[in-house]
């Protein structure tokens, strides 16, 4: 189980490395494509930052194989549980970068931007 451990976290570090050279690749085509560079640094920042989620994920499923699969102590228990709430307040922390609310908010719950809805002229 130590080494399942060990490839999921290696799988996670692989998927935001991968994901941060896609999007500098995109990157880079979005400015030689005469993208204006606020909206390409835009979308390399949202790129990068589910990159990101997506390998915190893996690092964290790999830390509860190696964790508890293994030899669970409550020291191990407890040092995996910090590990946890860093990774989950990172997470939702670009969440809120990346769409500009909470996960647990619903696309509804904001007021519409001027110029959307029924009463915009």
């Amino acid at each position: 189980m130590e080494a399942v451990g060990l490839a999921v976290d290696a799988v996670g570090v692989a998927v935001i490395v991968i994901a941060i050279g896609i999007a500098g690749g995109a990157f880079a085509r979005d400015l030689r494509g005469e993208l204006p560079f606020q909206e390409a640094y835009r979308g390399l920042r949202q790129s990068i930052g589910r990159g990101i989620l997506l390998g915190l994920e893996l690092l964290v499923a790999g830390d509860i194989i190696r964790t508890v699969a293994v030899a669970p102590t409550f020291v191990s228990v407890g040092v995996l549980a910090g590990i946890v709430l860093i990774r989950t307040f990172l997470s939702f922390s670009l969440e809120v970068e990346l769409t500009g609310r909470w996960p647990w908010q619903s696309r509804t719950s904001f007021p519409p931007v001027a110029g959307e809805g029924a009463d915009a002229e």
